[in-house]
């Protein structure tokens, strides 16, 4: 019975392991290309959010949230509110009747309390604007009159969904390029 002696398996058992999750390295380099395809798909919904809301001039874009996790290989994009408010802001929306004052008819109203506070809110506080523009809203009813209702665009779900897809595959194609180039070197 012959003896058969394998140089450098212990090396490459090691070569192996290097590539797996496990490894602090490996999952350093899976993170940073998770990291990157998610940043790059919030872009791509951002642009979609710009051109859901028109007229944005307090930047309800930004409401568009991207994180990936710590403890698992993954990420997150939502719109949902975030954990605290930011600063309030003094922005007044330029009225028509500031505009021209010599217009005869128009809104004379005072601007409500809460009026006054929802146009305080800036950026990453505006969420609710685009959650409005997604889901809808019922109809509006004030002491004034009917203030009408939003209809659901659905704009989230489906620029999300294939923007996430584009960002897995990305990911998926990262990974094993990253793969293939190591068991070359191998």
């Amino acid at each position: 019975m012959e003896v058969i002696e394998i140089q450098g398996l212990q090396q490459r058992a090691k070569e192996i392991e290097s590539l797996m999750t496990t490894s602090p390295g490996m999952r350093k380099y899976i993170t940073d290309i998770i990291r990157k395809a998610v940043r790059d798909a919030r872009k791509k919904i951002v642009q979609d959010a710009k051109s859901v809301l028109d007229n944005d001039p307090r930047q309800a874009f930004r409401a568009v949230r991207s994180s990936v996790y710590k403890q698992i290989l993954g990420g997150n994009i939502n719109i949902l509110s975030p954990y605290k408010r930011g600063a309030a802001t003094n922005y007044q929306r330029p009225r028509k009747l500031d505009q021209n004052p010599h217009q005869r008819g128009g809104n004379r109203r005072q601007r409500s309390m809460e009026t006054l506070r929802y146009e305080s809110y800036h950026g990453v506080d505006r969420g609710f604007i685009l959650r409005f523009q997604n889901q809808g809203t019922t109809k509006r009813e004030t002491r004034f009159g009917n203030r009408g209702s939003l209809r659901a665009r659905n704009w989230f779900g489906i620029s999300s969904t294939i923007h996430t897809e584009e960002a897995v595959n990305t990911i998926v194609k990262e990974i094993e390029n990253a793969l293939d180039a190591e068991f070359k070197l191998m």
